[in-house]
């Protein structure tokens, strides 16, 4: 694995990672253009934490769609690189639930993206990564992974809380210009959906204040949700719809429509969040 002279670039996350804690992510990242229509879909996982699974889990969930699908999981700390290796060898002899082909590998790596032979992936997935750096960092630690995508690829950079059920990403083009934000919540027991401005990227997780624009999406949000509360006897799901409904018929360009607001959904173009 080929390796910046300097080593890896950036700082080791804290670590914290967990089964399904990102299947959200996985999914969203399933359905892109990039991976579906890529030539080399090698996808890179970047800071995946203590252990390996969230990496075998998104190798296990993009393989339904592309079975010629690569995940790199990349991870400053060489402990977790061996420790997810282990992980992997495990795997091989069939001794974890993941297939024993899964076409997984770990190495280290940082914001540099190293991958052998000069390819170039389809997607990064950098998830909980910049939650420990300022925010005036981030448009540099994008351009540089995103340097590293292949033509037409995206960086996938968000977070999320310590099981998955409270999720927000940007995707970033190859340019390193971000152009859409999207948040997705269990509906389950939600009680606002402005929760997520907690696990907000860090682009925008300080910016939810009155006069910028994210704080006025969320609450357009929250008040759409409280006026469709006559729904929630018909469950979460249909007072979830009916809330991003009103939110577009209101004049939000909402991307997407009804079946990934049945997940708990809700994708913007960046301009409608973009820092003022």
């Amino acid at each position: 694995m080929a390796r910046a002279a300097r080593g890896p670039e950036g700082r080791a996350t804290r670590g914290t990672t967990g089964t399904n804690r990102l299947r959200r992510i996985d999914r969203w990242i399933a359905h892109l253009p990039p991976l579906r229509q890529a030539a080399d879909p090698l996808v890179v996982d970047l800071g995946y934490g203590a252990n390996g699974v969230t990496t075998l889990e998104l190798e296990a969930r993009l393989r339904r769609v592309r079975d010629d699908v690569e995940v790199l999981g990349l991870e400053i700390d060489a402990d977790r690189v061996a420790r997810a290796t282990a992980q992997l060898e495990a795997t091989r002899r069939g001794e974890t639930a993941f297939a024993p082909d899964a076409r997984a590998s770990f190495a280290r790596g940082g914001f540099e993206v190293p991958v052998d032979g000069g390819r170039r992936p389809a997607v990064i997935r950098a998830f909980n990564v910049l939650r420990q750096y300022d925010e005036q960092d981030v448009p540099s630690a994008w351009q540089r992974m995103t340097g590293r995508l292949a033509p037409g690829g995206v960086l996938v950079e968000g977070t999320c809380d310590e099981i998955g059920r409270v999720c927000s990403w940007i995707d970033v083009s190859d340019a390193g210009d971000p152009t859409r934000l999207t948040i997705s919540l269990r509906l389950t027991d939600l009680e606002r959906p402005s929760v997520v401005a907690e696990r907000l990227p860090k682009a925008l997780i300080h910016r939810n204040v009155p006069g910028e624009r994210v704080h006025g999406l969320l609450s357009a949000l929250d008040r759409e949700w409280d006026r469709a509360s006559p729904l929630a006897p018909f469950g979460p799901t249909q007072r979830w719809m009916a809330a991003v409904t009103a939110l577009r018929d209101r004049g939000v360009p909402v991307i997407g429509g009804r079946s990934r607001w049945r997940l708990g959904e809700l994708t913007v173009p960046w301009d409608v969040v973009r820092p003022a």
